[in-house]
């Protein structure tokens, strides 16, 4: 996969040097224009994925470049494992006047969903159990911390403004289903010989079987279910830039709640703050930013399947989840920090580097310096089960009272067509090997 993108990299460096020597002159944009971008990678346990995207923007008159006033964007991409992404997302200033909205219609699975536990480093990792190349003689399975997972989602989000251009409030609803089984073994073990079979579940159970057995989650949430909620906050704004900005500041905060009323499986509420801030250190090139995120269950008992959701006023990316992965931790395992309260950070210097035109786009190469951090507040209750008679050692799978930071650092590349088309590259490292070692992303957008 990292030989793919690498490639797709030194394909856009390419461009971006020949560009440069064309017009260094930024233009207005207008009507309509499109980015798109190809989806070919390969991962051995979901296999090669084939498809692509587009970002479609609408720039009317070009009075309000680098806005817009339309925004499609759609993405059909699978992988040869059975895992996939069917995503539409309009956004628009237009549909409703004075009101800015934001739809998402997704289809989501994953093969090989992470499960690491709950409460952070309350819950142990052993490594040697999934990654046999360690060789420490305790291997079990490398879907061990894995479930299946597919998620249907139709999600809206809706803001308008209080008093004047900085004051707005924000509210949604959402419908998603959620889905959850075991890794479907026989799916990866097609193709390959039986020598490098993966075991069945039966005879190797994952975390997630394990904590099923053991009663830590209910039988009627662990094959998933039908969330519904509704969405209302308050946000201020004082961004010169929303895709990429040099100064100000963007706060949200709000209430999200689901309800059996509503035909959820469950009824609880979450409050969510975000607060983000933008310095400017050399003008149009270099900016320090920084993001600061909490979130806490009010009332209720959360199902597990949602605890990794990121609560945000409006939803602009395939995933708000976390706290782990490319999203919220860069360089963490995926899920990696669940709780029925978080809190979380980055922190990043950005470098635009490069300014050219091509194509008759403008174009720019950014640099960017970050460390991500996070930590469970409010641990999600459950009763360590009683193992004796199992076979198993509750110190290999709990160590109460263990929670701490978690900590990462890396560095990233951008490469933005007219402002708003952005191809992010992130590398980030994990600080603490119960967080994993190194984390390579590649998708859209600056993380905030």
């Amino acid at each position: 996969m990292k030989r793919t993108l690498s490639a797709l990299l030194i394909t856009l460096m390419a461009l971006a040097v020949s560009g440069q020597q064309e017009q260094k002159d930024s233009k207005i944009k207008t009507g309509w224009n499109f980015g798109v971008l190809p989806a070919v990678t390969f991962d051995t346990d979901m296999g090669f994925q084939y498809g692509g995207l587009i970002d479609l923007y609408n720039y009317g008159t070009g009075d309000i470049y680098p806005e817009y006033y339309h925004k499609f964007y759609l993405e059909i991409s699978r992988f040869t494992k059975g895992s996939a992404i069917y995503r539409f997302n309009y956004e628009s200033w237009d549909l409703i006047p004075g009101v800015r909205t934001f739809t998402d219609l997704s289809l989501l699975t994953d093969r090989a969903f992470d499960f690491y536990g709950f409460n952070g480093y309350d819950a142990v990792i052993n490594k040697g159990w999934f990654d046999q190349e360690l060789g420490t003689g305790d291997y079990r399975t490398r879907m061990f911390y894995r479930l299946d997972r597919s998620l249907f989602r139709f999600k809206n989000d809706f803001e308008g403004s209080l008093s004047g251009e900085n004051l707005k409030w924000n509210a949604g609803f959402a419908i998603q289903n959620f889905r959850l089984d075991s890794v479907d073994v026989a799916k990866f073990n097609k193709g390959k010989d039986a020598a490098d079979w993966l075991p069945w579940v039966s005879d190797e159970p994952g975390l997630y079987d394990l904590y099923r057995q053991w009663g830590i989650f209910s039988p009627e949430e662990a094959d998933g279910g039908l969330i519904n909620t509704i969405k209302a906050g308050i946000s201020y704004d004082t961004r010169d830039n929303r895709p990429n900005p040099m100064k100000g500041l963007w706060t949200e905060g709000g209430i999200e709640l689901s309800g059996k009323f509503m035909g959820s499986e469950a009824t609880f509420a979450k409050f969510y703050l975000t607060h983000r801030q933008y310095f400017t250190l050399i003008p149009n090139d270099l900016s320090f930013v920084y993001r600061l995120g909490y979130q806490q269950t009010l009332f209720g008992d959360v199902p597990f399947y949602y605890q990794s959701q990121v609560i945000v006023s409006a939803l602009r990316g395939a995933y708000s989840e976390g706290l782990g992965g490319s999203k919220t931790l860069r360089g963490i395992w995926r899920y990696r920090v669940i709780g029925d309260g978080f809190f979380y950070g980055n922190a990043e210097l950005r470098w635009k580097a490069v300014r050219f035109s091509f194509i008759n786009q403008n174009f720019y190469i950014g640099l960017n310096a970050f460390s991500d951090f996070g930590l469970v507040t409010d641990k999600i209750k459950f009763t360590i089960p009683d193992l004796t008679s199992t076979g198993y050692n509750p110190a290999d799978f709990f160590k109460p009272d263990a929670e701490k930071l978690h900590v990462a650092a890396g560095a990233g590349l951008r490469v933005v067509m007219n402002e708003n088309f952005i191809i992010a590259v992130d590398l980030g490292k994990a600080f603490n090997e119960q967080d994993g070692n190194m984390g390579f992303y590649m998708g859209l957008n600056y993380l905030f």
